[in-house]
């Protein structure tokens, strides 16, 4: 499954990059490489979220002071749509309310698609429905 939009040829670019260099493209990677390369930033130190060498997340690159109120929504999403990881003490920080009040929404959606595309099928379909009774 591809994703359907991206934010930038950057963000693309970016997607297939680290797919390819981790030569796993389950739905967990396909949505934590897709969210991490929203934001410049966090595409820039990728290195600094993701553990290449043992294949985790890694929560104490959102302390960093490259992070901005965008690249730490971006993150938090990621990690969360990784393993269901949330800050401890700082849950809410991880809630719709919070992450979701940015301009990436959009690409959010996208990334929960792609993380969860067995739920997201029949939704879709009932979609497709809709519009073509709108005809």
């Amino acid at each position: 499954m591809d994703p359907g939009r991206f934010y930038d040829a950057e963000h693309e670019c970016f997607y297939y990059q680290m797919l390819n260099e981790r030569k796993c493209s389950d739905s967990y990677h396909r949505a934590l490489f897709y969210t991490l390369g929203i934001s410049q930033e966090t595409r820039k130190h990728i290195r600094d979220l993701f553990d290449f060498s043992h294949g985790g997340i890694k929560p104490e690159g959102l302390a960093a002071s490259w992070q901005t109120s965008s690249s730490i929504r971006v993150s938090r999403l990621a990690f969360n749509l990784w393993n269901g990881w949330t800050e401890e003490g700082a849950e809410r920080y991880s809630a719709p309310n919070e992450l979701f009040a940015c301009g990436y929404t959009p690409y959010f959606f996208e990334a929960i698609h792609l993380r969860y595309p067995e739920f997201c099928r029949s939704h879709d379909q009932i979609l497709k429905r809709r519009t073509e009774q709108l005809r």
